[in-house]
């Protein structure tokens, strides 16, 4: 183990010494990767620095409490006692560190939420996702770009597509693709009786031009006018782009920006990200641990997720886990929910590596 460290170590400084050179330097995608990739190993490779140290304290303790007696032997004693206690802890650090880092983080996050079943109420209670969404990224530090939003009669939305920018948006947003299900007395109910309905959420990563390559004979690319608001523009051009991939059918529509040149490299980014997922999903059929099926029929009895208003609760289906916190948590306060699927996910990746 400790011949792996020290390798994971002198890598960390070639990289470090690269960041600075010409060579990179002089290539965006070069610099890009390897800035992500130092970003990555920095605290692991704190955690090892941090362990040397540890172990070098416990062992001068231990030296110099042979060579001395009463209390100040007891004084090293209780040193080394502490520093054990900390090289403990940071090789139980460690493990987690050294599991195989998700090759999407650090990348920006594309966001599709729908509603599902229940009428406008679904429509309603996907505003109420997005919404959700967009108050943990400010508090989180990331930045927020509607791409593409669709809104309902009553306010709520039929399909909105958000980006999410941050270091760690992917790995705390990774989690949140699927059904979610809400069970509460609908703005649109006069009896007052509690209804279920739900909003299905995808979640996949910005795909770059170098990540996959597309066909242009792969692509039926439509135009048209654009409906609803946007001013005198909307209805009086064809700047909205609708772009079908034939070989999957996967159809993605941009019609939020005035130039159509801006909705076909919208409709383009999302493609590309859909399709990178799709592929990712495929490799890792057989390996499926961490990665669930995210949209499935969008029905109530499918569901990652349900929100109970009446019960002030929150409750994540795949770990069993229940917070009685609703409110706060729509309100963005989403930290308890997602730490505990994280530290559900690595300790079946631990578990895994036994």
């Amino acid at each position: 183990m400790n011949s792996r460290l020290e390798s994971i170590e002198r890598d960390y400084n070639e990289l470090e010494v690269s960041l600075g050179s010409p060579e990179v330097l002089g290539d965006q995608n070069r610099l890009r990767e390897a800035s992500r990739k130092y970003k990555q190993l920095t605290p692991l490779v704190q955690c090892i620095r941090d362990l040397w140290s540890a172990r070098g304290d416990a062992a001068a303790a231990k030296e110099l409490m042979i060579e001395t007696t009463g209390d100040e032997r007891e004084s090293f004693r209780a040193e080394a006692a502490a520093a054990d206690t900390r090289v403990e802890e940071l090789e139980a650090q460690l493990q987690v560190l050294l599991l195989p880092p998700d090759e999407n983080d650090g990348k920006p996050v594309i966001m599709e939420i729908r509603g599902a079943e229940g009428g406008e109420e679904a429509n309603l209670f996907a505003r109420d996702l997005m919404e959700m969404y967009t108050a943990y990224a400010s508090k989180r530090g990331w930045s927020v770009e509607t791409m593409q939003i669709d809104n309902s009669e009553m306010g709520g939305i039929n399909q909105a597509t958000l980006m999410f920018k941050g270091d760690d948006a992917w790995s705390h947003l990774k989690f949140e693709g699927g059904p979610h299900r809400v069970q509460r007395v609908p703005a649109t109910e006069a009896q007052g009786r509690i209804h279920t309905s739900s909003a299905t959420v995808a979640v996949m990563v910005e795909a770059e031009e170098l990540d996959l390559e597309i066909n242009a004979n792969d692509l039926s690319i439509d135009v048209y006018r654009a409906s609803g608001a946007g001013g005198q523009h909307v209805n009086t051009t064809d700047s909205a782009v609708r772009i079908t991939h034939k070989p999957t059918g996967l159809v993605v529509a941009m019609q939020d920006e005035r130039s159509q040149l801006q909705n076909k490299l919208r409709a383009m980014t999302v493609l590309r990200s859909r399709l990178l997922k799709l592929r990712q999903e495929e490799q890792d059929a057989k390996a499926s641990v961490e990665r669930k099926a995210q949209i499935g029929g969008g029905g109530r009895g499918e569901k990652i997720r349900t929100y109970n208003y009446k019960e002030n609760r929150i409750t994540d289906h795949r770990i069993g886990f229940t917070l009685y916190q609703l409110q706060a948590a729509l309100g963005g306060e989403l930290d308890p929910v997602i730490d505990a699927l994280s530290a559900d996910l690595r300790a079946r990746q631990l578990a895994n590596n036994d």
